[in-house]
């Protein structure tokens, strides 16, 4: 080496790493949860920082339904397993009368601060009362929420009609038919508006093919009504076919909605990685969700520029469940773990993970919408002791 090599910072700089009280547990954690995480990397969301106590202050928004008995599961799993987080805990809801404009203010000061939310489902009244855009839609929107991922996974042990399934479904949701532009011509006549960009069109397909490409995928699939709608998803699907021109090593194809439908129910294999407007992923979501164990398995998260908010990946607020103790937190721990993923926290989005899938596998401990009797609290209980007993990473 030459002679003016900074030897004496270079062994200071590693000294103080290895010695530093203020970074506490096996130094391998540490060093796991060090490179950013890949959501950040593909929508140019960056996880906040951790505070002087090395812990991470997020978002939490119960929602309605059992989204407050989904997230008190979420906080005795985080306690068990010692993962330093901190909630920030808002309670929003329209059919609770716990909406209001300051609350919603409240909620968004709170994400923008934190960057990075986990939110249970807000239900939307079906009856109008003079506002078309729910308090939903408008978090999206004032956060620029524009990619939803919806992470469908076979679980070990449950068997369903297809196994070994692992697809993504990425979905935009700041326009399309949920625009909330509609209105009444005449009387008797309403009109309902989609709308279809080309910046968000592309952001989206882009947004889609780096997924694949920093997760070793080999196909990203387009799901659209071109056909039918020749102008709106006509705009669309030209608009993901000049991006895929962009990732050579990418397979692009791309399928009609009602046949995309179709063709997860009879071979749901032949898909990857599946982008679509607005609608139609709602929908999508919903019955890819049934194909591996229902709503109560599978986690999805939405991201803008500059935050990410981790959600449940089908929306279903399961009101008819509320109070029975009989909801499975499954997707919403699975959620909250990639949500620590999202944080660098590499180590404990792992281990809760992990717990959660070992309970499933082992078979003894289910909820009754996977085939069991057991109740929420018991399958908690049951990841709780999985934690006290699970290996050394």
């Amino acid at each position: 080496y030459p002679k003016t090599f900074p030897f004496g910072p270079l062994l200071t700089l590693i000294f103080y790493f290895f010695t530093d009280p203020g970074l506490s547990g096996p130094r391998w954690q540490h060093l796991a949860s060090r490179p950013l995480s890949l959501s950040s990397s593909l929508s140019g969301a960056e996880p906040p920082p951790a505070r002087a106590d090395a812990t991470f202050k997020v978002t939490m928004v119960p929602g309605d339904g059992v989204g407050p008995e989904l997230m008190t599961a979420v906080k005795e799993v985080f306690k068990a397993g010692d993962v330093p987080v901190e909630f920030e805990e808002f309670h929003l809801s329209e059919v609770q009368n716990m909406a209001s404009e300051e609350k919603l203010e409240q909620v968004l000061t709170s994400m923008k601060n934190n960057k990075v939310a986990i939110k249970g489902k807000i239900h939307t009244p079906m009856e109008f009362k003079g506002e078309l855009a729910s308090y939903e839609m408008r978090l999206r929107r004032k956060l620029d929420l524009f990619a939803n991922v919806v992470h469908v996974n076979s679980l070990p042990g449950y068997n369903t009609r297809h196994n070994n399934l692992d697809l993504v479904i990425i979905r935009e949701q700041t326009e399309g038919e949920y625009s909330s532009l509609e209105h009444e011509s005449v009387s008797g006549v309403i009109e309902c508006l989609k709308i279809i960009t080309r910046e968000k069109s592309r952001r989206i397909a882009k947004f889609a093919f780096d997924y694949a490409t920093k997760k070793g995928r080999n196909k990203v699939t387009a799901v659209h009504k071109a056909n039918i709608m020749k102008l709106g998803d006509g705009l669309f699907l030209q608009s993901c076919a000049e991006v895929a021109q962009l990732y050579p090593k990418i397979k692009y194809e791309n399928i009609i909605i009602d046949n995309c439908c179709m063709q997860l129910v009879q071979n749901p294999y032949q898909f990857d990685v599946l982008v679509m407007p607005n609608l139609y992923g709602n929908i999508i979501d919903n019955l890819a969700a049934g194909l591996v164990g229902g709503a109560g398995v599978v986690p999805g998260e939405s991201y803008s520029a500059e935050y990410a908010v981790f959600e449940t990946g089908a929306r279903h607020p399961f009101a008819q469940a509320v109070g029975r103790n009989i909801a499975n937190p499954t997707a919403m721990l699975l959620s909250a773990a990639n949500m620590l993923r999202h944080l660098n926290l590499e180590y404990h989005s792992q281990m809760v993970s992990d717990a959660v899938k070992r309970v499933i596998k082992q078979g003894k401990v289910r909820t009754r919408d996977l085939g069991g009797y057991c109740t929420t609290g018991d399958f908690v209980h049951a990841i709780v002791e999985n934690l006290r007993h699970r290996p050394i990473y």
